[in-house]
């Protein structure tokens, strides 16, 4: 097998720099690139078209959860590792909804870190036992919830909807999410007031908050 290319993404440079350190040290294995926030990783990963990404959760602009929606989309070739701050049902679900190929948490095992890479670059998943487990579990009571009712599960926000929202709840005016977007800033008033309306937030303290207790934005 040749050189297994990667890059590594999080919002924490200390962290960034320590992960980068020690993928150095791996034999055959060669960081190509780096990103600080969740777009960067975007475009990086389209740019050099790495054999894994792995990804912090939790970044500015765009969190983990909705880089890894868009650098794992179907046809990608590029695995990703997503690192999460804690090992909740939900979160672990999210990941494995979102496209992760591997999902750990940051009081997982350096051991545990190079084996996710190594099962990735080979083209296999990895999830730890605990993870498994509880990615399992929650899967079958979804799947019994669904054939109990006929429903299907419907996020409530679109992915642009969600972008917007994580960008107003670190504190962009709507000026600062037009620019960031690409956007007008009519069309960025226009978000939010159609986010407002359904996650039912009257105010831009129960929006920060909706974003934390969802996993949009870290605490």
């Amino acid at each position: 097998m040749g050189t297994v290319s990667l890059l590594v993404a999080g919002g924490s440079e200390i962290t960034r720099k320590g992960l980068c350190a020690l993928f150095r040290q791996q034999p055959g294995w060669e960081v190509a690139a780096e990103a600080c926030n969740g777009r960067e990783a975007i475009e990086t990963a389209r740019q050099i078209n790495p054999d894994v990404a792995i990804i912090d959760i939790d970044m500015p602009w765009l969190n983990g959860l909705e880089a890894t929606r868009q650098i794992a989309r179907p046809g990608s070739r590029t695995k990703v590792l997503l690192l999460a701050s804690r090992d909740t049902d939900r979160v672990l679900t999210e990941a494995l909804e979102a496209g992760a190929h591997a999902c750990l948490t940051k009081s997982n095992t350096v051991d545990d870190l190079v084996s996710a890479v190594e099962a990735l670059s080979q083209g296999r998943p990895f999830f730890s036992g605990a993870v498994a487990r509880k990615v399992l579990d929650e899967y079958v009571q979804n799947l019994k919830k669904t054939e109990q009712t006929g429903n299907k599960t419907v996020r409530v926000l679109t992915v642009r909807q969600r972008e917007v929202l994580q960008l107003l709840a670190e504190g962009n005016s709507n000026k600062q999410v037009a620019l960031a977007l690409s956007i007008s800033v009519k069309t960025a008033e226009t978000h939010r007031a159609d986010i407002m309306k359904r996650i039912d937030c009257h105010s831009a303290t129960m929006l920060v908050r909706y974003a934390i207790r969802n996993h949009i934005i870290a605490p």
